[in-house]
């Protein structure tokens, strides 16, 4: 496609959009002035000082009551702007944070602590010196352990014979 056909497309594209803006546009003004003009009814002015204080003190009264519903509607979207937080806070929990994955460093315990402390320390650490000497102690299990077996079927044949005539 050529550049000047291309050129020409957009432009008529952008035409038809601004044509449908200014419709729209149109449209919007129409709808606040039916609504205004339905919601809205222009008061009688004409009468004595008692009736246009009637007057004012309804629009107050309305007006009061718009400031309520309007009050009531703001804590609500504060409320739910606060709970859509808390969500997005949790599913960030939820997700975590990636932990890099660690690489395998080989280093023996003097040369960590070379590092960290230092090239001018000189610390040795034997590790091994540290742990705790421990002797296994042998449990002899009494040579009777393998004839017990034998002598305790009789008691509990006498066991079942109880269960049997019950």
């Amino acid at each position: 496609m050529s550049s000047s056909r291309r050129h020409h497309l957009k432009s008529l594209i952008l035409s038809i959009a601004a044509t449908w803006i200014e419709e729209e546009t149109a449209e919007i003004i129409a709808a606040k002035a039916a609504y205004l003009s339905e919601h809205c009814v222009k008061p009688d002015l004409s009468g004595d000082q008692a009736a246009l204080m009637e007057i004012c003190k309804k629009i107050h009264h309305l007006l009061d009551k718009i400031d309520e519903e309007r009050y009531d509607s703001e804590s609500k979207v504060t409320k739910s702007d606060k709970e859509i937080e808390d969500l997005k806070m949790k599913v960030v929990e939820l997700a975590g944070v990636k932990k890099p994955a660690l690489k395998k460093v080989r280093m023996s315990a003097d040369s960590m602590l070379q590092a960290l402390l230092g090239g001018k320390h000189k610390v040795t650490m034997d590790l091994r010196s540290n742990l705790k000497q421990v002797k296994k102690e042998v449990k002899e299990e009494p040579a009777e352990a393998a004839g017990d077996w034998r002598k305790n079927i009789e008691d509990k044949a006498d066991r079942k014979k109880m269960f049997e005539t019950a």
